[in-house]
């Protein structure tokens, strides 16, 4: 799903305008970013928490040359779902093929 189409779907549902829909799904993102830029954590209740986690310096090795390269300490963005939100999903069946799951109507996996 793209933002445009949760713009769509988050409009149908509402009967507020795209445009509308848009600034408040971007303001939305954009808080979540400056918060998190901030160094604090977003927990919303049955969904999840976005925090920023410290990664350590690691070697890695260039896949092209073999040649190791030195990955510095960063801060990288991580989400931890609510466990609300991890039972429904672990509730969902498996498909059989390998792939994982296909959005609803798509042809994939079919």
């Amino acid at each position: 799903m793209t933002k445009a189409d949760l713009v769509e779907r988050v409009a149908g549902k509402t009967g507020l305008s795209k445009s509308d829909i848009a600034v408040v799904i971007d303001s939305f993102l954009d808080a979540i970013k400056r918060t998190l830029e901030g160094g604090s954590n977003i927990e919303i209740r049955g969904f999840g928490t976005f925090k920023v986690k410290e990664r350590k310096a690691r070697k890695a090795r260039n896949p092209r040359t073999g040649e190791e390269v030195p990955v510095a300490n960063r801060m990288v963005p991580v989400f931890k779902p609510s466990n609300e939100f991890k039972n429904m999903i672990t509730k969902l069946p498996v498909p059989d093929e390998p792939g994982g799951l296909a959005p609803p109507g798509s042809s994939m996996g079919a």
